[in-house]
């Protein structure tokens, strides 16, 4: 079982949110590569992995090759928020630093959105958003308020989580199927993922009141947005995939274009994407459409060059670069 291979991988205390390994030695510490963090379903953790070098070379019959992980059902203060249902099929998980501090962004379709230090597991900010809500994505914007798309609720929320750990004063913008959201320093704007529309919103007021303002809004290719995330090697470009494909959108000309990967298979229903900075190497998830559930997978694909990696016992639903953006 999985949470036995992570109880004998990393030293896991009672009660204790984070996973904790060994520093990195030899060639771990010498990886020029980014470190990948995926969120499992099986294990209801957000587990971070080593370098896509490492990873594909990686051999182990059974244990997975964990850094650092973090579980709502281990984290100390959120008992309020009872994780044992609003933890329920956790499906975003992504790094962003603040303050020269890192932290974890993680949604699950039970309704839990939070925010957590990496380094001590303290809650920057949580809130229990409803199962019917299905919190989809999450974002960190740099007053400290968290925006949370949620395709059941079909809206974005900005919560001026700023003004403490579970504020719940919020702006809302309503978008059906809303799935992604992106906040845009370079611009200032919050770009959100719908259905089948990509929008540019407008943080105004202050960080106590927040409000949003849609300035654009452009169709999606087709039906089904899903992922939104930047193109690191492309400032100002984003990625975004749908039901049938996988796109590059320039909004400097507002046009889409077609990413191809090696057949109409590998960009139909992808569920997270990025590029890794320095390589340019695609990171995709999607799922295998067998096994227990027919939104996860156990593998993860990168691309250019190409390669899979099975990661025995997961039911995976996305897999990010462990970056700071």
């Amino acid at each position: 079982m999985l949470r036995r291979t992570l109880v004998a991988l990393c030293a896991l205390c009672a009660g204790c949110a984070l996973l904790f390994c060994a520093p990195a030695t030899g060639a771990q510490a010498r990886s020029p590569g980014w470190a990948v963090v995926v969120v499992d379903q099986e294990s209801r953790s957000v587990l971070v992995l080593q370098s896509a070098e490492e990873l594909m070379a990686y051999r182990g019959p059974g244990r997975l090759p964990v850094v650092w992980g973090w579980s709502a059902d281990r984290a100390a203060g959120l008992a309020d928020l009872t994780p044992a249902r609003s933890w329920t099929n956790p499906d975003e998980a992504k790094s962003r630093v603040r303050q020269g501090q890192r932290y974890l962004l993680t949604t699950a379709s039970g309704g839990l959105a939070a925010v957590v230090d990496t380094t001590t597991g303290a809650t920057h900010w949580a809130a229990d958003l409803g199962g019917a809500a299905n919190p989809h994505s999450i974002e960190l914007l740099p007053d400290g308020n968290v925006a949370v798309s949620a395709s059941g609720g079909g809206w974005v929320r900005l919560y001026a989580a700023s003004q403490g750990p579970r504020a719940t004063a919020h702006a809302g913008y309503p978008l059906p199927g809303a799935h992604g959201v992106h906040w845009d320093g370079r611009t200032g704007l919050l770009w959100v993922l719908g259905d089948d529309v990509l929008t540019a919103l407008r943080v105004g007021g202050t960080p106590a009141a927040p409000t949003l303002t849609a300035v654009r809004s452009t169709p999606l290719p087709d039906h089904g947005g899903h992922d939104l995330a930047p193109v690191l090697a492309e400032p100002g470009r984003f990625w975004v995939s749908t039901q049938a494909g996988l796109w590059r959108y320039d909004p400097a000309a507002d046009r889409f274009t077609a990413v191809r990967l090696g057949g109409p298979a590998a960009v139909r229903d992808v569920k997270s994407v990025g590029d890794e900075p320095g390589t340019g190497r695609l990171l995709t998830v999607a799922p295998d459409h067998s096994g227990p559930c027919s939104w996860c997978t156990s593998v993860i694909t990168l691309h250019r060059p190409d390669g899979t990696r099975m990661l025995r016992g997961t039911h995976l639903y996305k897999a990010r670069w462990w970056g700071g953006w």
